[in-house]
């Protein structure tokens, strides 16, 4: 498995637009703990980035040896807002940046059934870029229950539309994230995400879903225990045959931990379960 580390790490949880690391910053956190690549995010470099700042970026990770291993272009897709399909009525921009960043990834937003057509549009087009779109597990999605992601990723029926796998979200939404779900979803899985959480429901951070309402929760470390169990997670991963991208998705500590810090201490643990 080919671990990357999301710009995820250099954004607190609720305020993911300004970046507390610069992209330099972030590469030269994610050499010293030993991931392989970069999730860009639009807090760093988005669609709305300038044609020399998109230079300077491939140019400050490539200088490090390491990849992109996908792209989330704007901030819509970013909050999963009820403007976050639109990246589907234009994905050329979104192309673009990720050819230039030599992603093969793009994540996306749906909705609405509205935005099944539009997926299937969009996917034909960055099919002929040998780019694939893929769409998290998320909550007031789509993609919120694992009947539902399968069910849409089947009405999609597109080789170049895929799925990022994570624990965390189908967990809030009450479902089942281990060995009999992976082996479900992994013909569409093209990325996991992994972030943790423990459910409390006097929790700091309280999300709303479609299918169970408003969910309550503590952020801690991925290799904290009482979350997510990561170990099951890998045993599912193994058993189904997984060998791609795995990615820490985790937002910058609350609890006064740096990011690097934070981004060792994840790189150790999951390379354990790897």
């Amino acid at each position: 498995m080919k671990l990357s580390v999301s710009c995820r790490i250099a954004e607190g949880f609720l305020s993911k637009e300004e970046a507390i690391l610069s992209l330099p910053e972030l590469c030269d956190l994610a050499v010293a703990a030993g991931y392989e690549a970069i999730c860009m995010r639009a807090s760093q470099i988005g669609v709305h980035s300038s044609p020399d700042a998109i230079a300077a970026a491939r140019e400050t990770i490539q200088s490090r040896k390491l990849g992109v291993s996908m792209v989330t272009g704007d901030f819509d897709i970013v909050y999963n807002n009820d403007r976050g399909p639109s990246c589907l009525q234009n994905i050329t921009p979104h192309l673009n940046l990720a050819e230039s960043l030599d992603a093969t990834l793009i994540r996306v937003c749906l909705k609405t059934e509205d935005d099944i057509v539009a997926a299937r549009r969009a996917a034909d087009e960055s099919a002929e870029r040998g780019i694939t779109l893929v769409h998290q597990c998320h909550t007031q999605s789509l993609f919120e229950t694992v009947d539902n992601i399968e069910r849409r990723l089947r009405q999609i029926d597109h080789p170049n539309f895929g799925l990022i796998y994570e624990p965390a979200n189908l967990e809030g939404c009450r479902q089942d994230y281990g060995p009999k779900t992976i082996a479900r979803l992994v013909p569409w899985m093209r990325n996991v995400y992994l972030q943790n959480q423990r459910l409390n429901p006097a929790g700091d951070v309280t999300l709303d879903t479609w299918s169970h309402g408003p969910v309550s929760f503590d952020i801690i470390g991925i290799h904290e225990p009482g979350g997510i169990d990561f170990p099951l997670v890998f045993e599912g991963l193994s058993q189904a045959g997984y060998d791609g991208l795995v990615t820490v998705h985790q937002s910058a500590p609350i609890d006064g931990t740096s990011p690097v810090t934070a981004a060792a201490q994840t790189a150790e643990f999951l390379r354990s379960l790897c």
